[in-house]
């Protein structure tokens, strides 16, 4: 086989991987992958968990590759729904809480305990005794809530690698051993370091189990964006077989069937319009709030909801091949492309972990050969103390406790954080893209304008179009009959009324012939609207739907509805473009409308007619040119964009899809909060640079008297328990330190 026909073989794997702990399995995930042969290229995606394998390996050999790296997986095929991921997400931080909780039961007591003197000395025989159990005790629990972290520093080691859960089996490892030689050795060691640490493995597993349960819950559930995507497709459709009309799975339906479609009902497949008409929803294709009439010829997209009228359609794209399906996969991909994030504790780990070792064996020698008698004992106190004082307590919780307390303060401000990243990202936007309806615009077709001609006022325009609209199922009737409620009209019975696919209605009132519609239903009339052709150019301009009223081959008035921007749209916009942001209109709207609602925000850069791949396409070119690019979208065709972008700004009242495909819900709706999400990620990344500071500084100034750097000069020598204590005043400072955003004013924050 020569390597052009190998290319064209191959194809991609998607595998559920179970066992992946923390970013740094990503490593270890790609290197057993890529040594399978036929592999070509492995994408990691640590977010769900999954990995994407291009190329021509056997599926069994991608698995037991990860099997003998100590990972379980399965081969995930189709459209799956991924409910047991998030599933599993939810045990995995409840399980991480658990563990938590009963490592604080254990180490809290025990510390207590320690510094009230409530224990046995050791050396005597009620102290082995006591201190033997306790020794058990603290190993079952290191065992239940530290064992991921030892098997997770294992899987790293076999790829050369080191992470923080590396540091935390070094910290609470050696501090249970130290404590474990204690018991039998006690009267060979100095008597300062005659004392047991069992406390501080436990309270070091209770402070780093809390932070990646943090951490989990604040990353969010990623897999309700694929799964929300699924549920628009439906599990059966109508298809007519030999002149019956039956219900199939929606897998059995083959191309060029012909199928129904009822008031209602989604529409299963994408197809051709061959007999009938209606209005269909598409606004999860295209975003567009108002829906569009289908008549023969007309395309149809699977997902879209079926308003009233019954019709039937050809199929043209099934499977993997509809608009909804391409949808699907591009969320997915614009997921896994995103770079896992890399944390700044688990880069200072990489190089932290294995100077903390050389330097604890460093120590250890440097007093067996230097040290004064027993120069043993002082050897091992010096090196022990060195490894618990390096644990990494205040670096584990620098990231997650500042982000758990930066989500609170958020969420008392209008702004959800779906995920963790975005802290660190969105105040580092460049550019930021915005959807037209239902982001800039209110998303509700509304009454815009009424003007009345021939002797007519404008309340009896709009009294007789409101009439004539009681009896359409026109989604432009409910914006008309909306405006007449309010201004309490009371509406005249209307005989002989008819709707005239795609120009408009016709009714008789009062003996009279009315007609409401478009030029072409008044040419179809006779009725001449040269004289208001201007005015109609004009509505159309500002974003209008206009429509005309006529009686008597006269045309009496005119009647627009449009989608209005929200009040505080041009303030946004004016309040990011101060801050430097590039900011840009993307819609599936026409041009012209495009540009009248862009003109009324203020935004300057428009791009008009986008389809929801193509939405993606633009996030990924203005990413292309070096931009960090956010996306402000509600609706189902912006998630794969919400996904691609490096920030995903939902409008809280939009869809499902896009909140869930979002990194920042805005669950007021409005954008002004945009700005207000970026001033704190600002705040946000600086408090963790500050937290991670502190911490590293903790340990640059802790590790080396906790070799005995200041023995020769003070014959000072640091009590590993005086190491614990000030590892735990480093976490509180951490703790401390990222308590101060919950009284940030972000109003004067620029």
């Amino acid at each position: 086989m020569n390597s052009e026909q190998e290319i064209n073989q191959e194809q991609e794997t998607r595998l559920s991987i179970l066992g992946m702990r923390c970013a740094g399995c990503i490593a270890a995930v790609e290197t057993a992958l890529q040594s399978v042969e036929g592999v070509s290229n492995v994408n990691v995606n640590f977010a769900d968990h999954s990995a994407v394998v291009t190329g021509v390996a056997d599926h069994e050999l991608l698995k037991t590759a990860l099997k003998q790296a100590g990972y379980d997986a399965a081969v995930m095929e189709g459209f799956e729904d991924p409910a047991d991921e998030e599933k599993q997400e939810e045990e995995r931080y409840l399980d991480l809480m658990r563990k938590a909780g009963v490592a604080g039961a254990l180490g809290l007591p025990l510390m207590l305990g320690a510094h009230l003197d409530w224990f046995p000395l050791m050396g005597t025989a009620e102290g082995t005794g006591f201190w033997t159990n306790v020794a058990l005790l603290t190993l079952v629990v290191m065992f239940y809530s530290g064992g991921h972290f030892f098997t997770s520093a294992i899987k790293l080691l076999r790829v050369k690698q080191a992470n923080m859960d590396t540091l935390i089996a070094l910290g609470t490892g050696s501090a249970w051993l130290y404590s474990s030689i204690v018991i039998d050795y006690s009267d060979q060691l100095p008597s300062l370091s005659n004392h047991a640490y069992f406390e501080a493995s436990a309270v070091i597993l209770a402070f780093i189990n809390l932070g990646s349960a943090l951490e989990t819950r604040a990353r969010g559930k990623t897999s309700a964006a694929i799964r929300a995507l699924i549920g628009l497709q439906p599990r059966t459709a109508r298809v007519v077989r030999e002149g019956r009309e039956i219900d199939v799975p929606i897998e059995e339906v083959g191309l060029g069937e012909t199928l129904r479609v009822r008031p209602g009902e989604k529409i299963a497949v994408d197809g051709v319009l061959l007999e009938g008409h209606s209005t269909i929803d598409e606004s999860m294709l295209t975003g567009e709030s108002l829906p569009v009439e289908k008549l023969v010829g007309s395309t149809v997209a699977a997902g879209t909801i079926n308003q009233n009228g019954s019709f039937l359609f050809s199929a043209t794209r099934i499977g993997r091949d509809t608009a909804l399906a391409q949808i699907i996969q591009s969320v997915r991909q614009a997921q896994s492309s995103k770079p896992a994030l890399a944390k700044l504790a688990d880069k200072i780990a990489s190089i932290f972990v294995p100077a903390v070792v050389a330097l604890s064996v460093f120590t250890f020698f440097i007093w067996l050969i230097f040290g004064p008698d027993p120069a043993l004992g002082y050897a091992f106190v010096t090196s022990m103390t060195v490894l618990v004082i390096a644990c990494p307590c205040a670096l584990g919780l620098a990231t997650p406790i500042s982000v758990m307390v930066a989500v609170g303060r958020a969420a008392q401000m209008g702004v959800l954080i779906r995920k963790g990243e975005a802290l660190q990202t969105a105040g580092k936007l460049t550019c930021l893209i915005l959807d037209k309806t239902g982001t800039v615009t209110i998303g509700k077709p509304t009454l815009a304008h009424v003007a009345a001609f021939e002797g007519y006022s404008e309340e009896q325009v709009l009294q007789r179009a409101a009439s004539l609209e009681s009896g359409s199922e026109h989604p432009l009737a409910a914006a008309v009959l909306a405006a007449a409620e309010d201004q309490r009209l009371k509406l005249d019975k209307v005989r002989k009324f008819q709707s005239v696919a795609g120009h408009g209605i016709t009714g008789r009132i009062a003996d009279q012939h009315w007609l409401l519609g478009n030029a072409a239903l008044m040419a179809e009339n006779n009725v001449s609207i040269e004289s208001h052709h201007d005015k109609m150019i004009e509505l159309a301009a500002l974003g209008q739907t206009p429509m005309l009223l006529a009686v008597d081959q006269a045309v009496v008035g005119i009647v627009s509805v449009a989608d209005p921007i929200k009040a505080d749209s041009a303030q946004a916009v004016q309040q990011l473009q101060r801050l430097g942001v590039r900011v840009l209109m993307v819609t599936g709207d026409n041009e012209i409308t495009a540009k009248a609602i862009a003109a009324q925000a203020g935004i300057s850069e428009i791009r008009a007619q986008v389809l929801p791949r193509d939405k993606a396409a633009v996030v990924k070119e203005l990413q292309a040119r070096g931009e960090i690019v956010g996306m402000v979208g509600d609706g189902i065709n912006d998630a794969p964009a919400l996904a691609q972008a490096d920030v995903g700004f939902a409008i809280g009242t939009g869809t499902d899809v896009a909140i869930e495909s979002a990194d920042v819900v805005l669950l007021q709706g409005s954008l002004l909060k945009v700005a207000e999400a970026m001033a704190l990620s600002k705040l946000t990344v600086t408090n963790i640079k500050q937290n991670l500071f502190g911490a590293f500084i903790y340990n640059t100034i802790g590790i080396p008297v906790a070799a005995g750097l200041l023995y020769p000069l003070f014959g000072l020598l640091l009590n590993p328990m005086i190491a614990g204590a000030a590892m735990a005043m480093s976490s509180v400072t951490v703790v401390s330190n990222a308590n101060r955003l919950r009284w940030i004013k972000l109003d004067e924050t620029e």
